[in-house]
């Protein structure tokens, strides 16, 4: 009902980015969980930048847009939709914090996990929000 629409944008977008946040979570618990393990490597989640760079891709056209007459022809225009792109897990193999190989720091990763859990609780009040301002008008 509300797909094409900027609310239906809005909520799946904070709906997705809420999504992610909780991945990230159990990412930063587990980053924790391994801290005096030798040799363990640190994870992170991308999200934000590819979301970002394919929400950007939508409305910047080409001033000349090349014409392709194959299909294995490149175009200079791809839009990306930002219903495909999808966390990425990366794990940290070039740094080094403790002496046993071990790259996880503590302190880092609760000042992480306090950050993700305000980003979460922001994007619940913007969905909250989002469903107030439809129900001020239904009424």
């Amino acid at each position: 009902m509300f797909e094409n629409t900027s609310f239906g944008r809005s909520v799946e977008l904070l709906q997705r980015s809420m999504d992610v946040s909780t991945l990230r979570h159990g990412v930063i618990a587990n980053n924790i969980a391994n801290a005096d393990v030798p040799n363990f490597k640190r994870s992170s989640i991308n999200f934000e930048s590819f979301l970002k760079r394919a929400i950007d891709t939508e409305g910047s056209r080409p001033k000349v847009e090349l014409q392709t007459s194959d299909p294995r022809h490149r175009s200079n225009y791809n839009p990306v939709d930002w219903r495909s792109i999808e966390p990425r897990r990366v794990l940290d193999y070039l740094s080094t914090e403790k002496n046993n190989g071990n790259n996880v720091n503590a302190e880092e990763e609760f000042n992480e996990a306090l950050l993700n859990q305000l980003r979460y609780t922001m994007m619940t009040q913007a969905t909250a929000y989002e469903f107030n301002q439809v129900s001020q008008v239904l009424k």
